[in-house]
This record gives structure tokens, sequence and C-alpha cells, in this order.
């Protein structure tokens, strides 16, 4: 499984974006969305028209701890949205699935759609991640602010956002984050109740649970796709770790 990359060139970009409006409008509105924000693919798809119509701002929780992030919705695409949505359910789903359907989108069809989407262009590095990586990468290049990424993605160190959106590091900005208080402050939430094992032994539990299921012969091509959008991000998140800690051991 290969490394998802962002989309650094604006035409190539704007192919992609057509790509998609070709297959239907709300992929392209979910493209849109994801790069002029930086949300995560699974959150789009959680949003309703109401959380998104007329507003400057979405705000989201992540992860065990409900840490709230803000992402800032870009004029031009709060005009696109607004049109979309304009006289819809503002209760119903932005991103539906069959359009008999009420039921969001499901992660597996929007990541299917991006593939064949990058494959019609002669990309191969096109994934569940795309957009949020496209989104990074394009503020990064044109504000340097890499620790407004970091903690926007919640990642623990810069380096890991250099890595995230394949860009060389700047040293002084990683030396400069990589303090003693924040490691010391890791160690602590890490051993806090427990948590860092606890946190471990659920994700390996998960990974034997889908490792049972694999041969299973009632699974769907949904389950693979799931599998195959996981086990993508589990690659690269295991590839950036792997960098990240090299000589810290």
């Amino acid at each position: 499984m290969g490394w998802v990359s962002p989309i650094k060139d604006e035409a190539t970009l704007e192919k992609f974006k057509q790509a998609l409006r070709k297959v239907d409008d709300k992929y392209y509105i979910m493209f849109e969305l994801g790069i002029g924000t930086g949300l995560l693919l699974q959150d789009i798809l959680q949003l309703k028209n109401r959380d998104v119509y007329e507003k400057e701002v979405i705000t989201v929780v992540i992860g065990a701890r409900k840490i709230e992030r803000s992402y800032q919705i870009p004029k031009n695409v709060q005009e696109t949205i607004n049109s979309y949505v304009a006289g819809k359910d503002m209760d119903a789903y932005l991103i539906t699935g069959h359009a008999s359907s009420k039921a969001p989108l499901s992660r597996e069809q929007a990541y299917r759609v991006f593939k064949t989407a990058g494959r019609s262009l002669g990309l191969s590095t096109i994934g569940a991640q795309t957009m949020r990586k496209t989104f990074a990468w394009r503020y990064y290049r044109a504000t340097g602010d890499i620790n407004y990424l970091q903690h926007l993605f919640n990642h623990a160190s810069p380096s890991i956002t250099y890595r995230y959106i394949g860009e060389k590091p700047n040293v002084q900005v990683i030396l400069r984050k990589l303090t003693p208080e924040e490691n010391e402050r890791s160690r602590y939430m890490l051993y806090l109740n427990d948590s860092g094992r606890k946190r471990i032994d659920a994700a390996i539990h998960e990974l034997k649970s889908i490792k049972e299921k694999f041969n299973n012969p009632s699974n769907n091509d949904a389950f693979y796709g799931c599998v195959d959008c996981f086990l993508d991000e589990l690659d690269a998140l295991l590839e950036t770790y792997r960098e990240s800690n090299t000589g810290h051991f």
C-alpha cells in the first residue's frame, strides 16, 4: 500500500475536482470542503446541512479526550456550500449515499470514488487523507506555519506534521517544540490511569479482530474497502512513528 500524498499542482488539483464532479456534485462539494478546511473525511461525512449552511467555522470533537478543534471555512467554499445546501432539509446529511437514502455516504464509497478519479488522471497516491494533506500542504506553503497545523491535527510534534505533508522539516522549529516539558507531559498522560497501555491494548485487540474476520466468506466488498482505508492510514502512521523515533530509544 502506497503513501497518500497531497495534490501539489494546481492544474492537477482542478482536474481532480472536475473528475469528482463528473461522478456527482456531492463528491466535488465534499472535496472542496476538505481541502478548504482540513477536516477529516469521516468528520465531513457526519456533517448535516445545518452544520455548514451560512457558517464560517465548523467545530468537531476529536480523540478519547474529547478535544475540540475549530476549522475555518474559506469564503469561496462558504459560497459553494451555501448554494449547494440552499432549500434542502437542514437536518439531512450534507453528503448522502444513494439518492433515495437519508444515510450519509459511506467512507468506503468516498474512498473508491477518490481512487477511481485519481487513476483516471494517473495519480497513484490518492486516498482517504488526500483532502487533509492537500489542505495542510497548501496552508504551509502559503504561511510557513507548521505549528498551527500541528495543533489543528493534534500531532505530537512538528516533525510528524512535516512528514504528514511530505515536506522537509525546519530543524529550528522541531528543536524549539520538542521540549523536555512536552515529553514530560506525554509521559504523565500515558501513565495516568494506565491510559497508554490501555490504548495500545485496544489497538492490538482491534487489529486481531480484523485479522480473524479477514477470510470470512460472508464479508462484502465494503468490508475490504474499509480495511484497505484503515491499513493505508496505519502504514503512513507507522512509517512516521519509525522515522520520528529514530535515535530516541
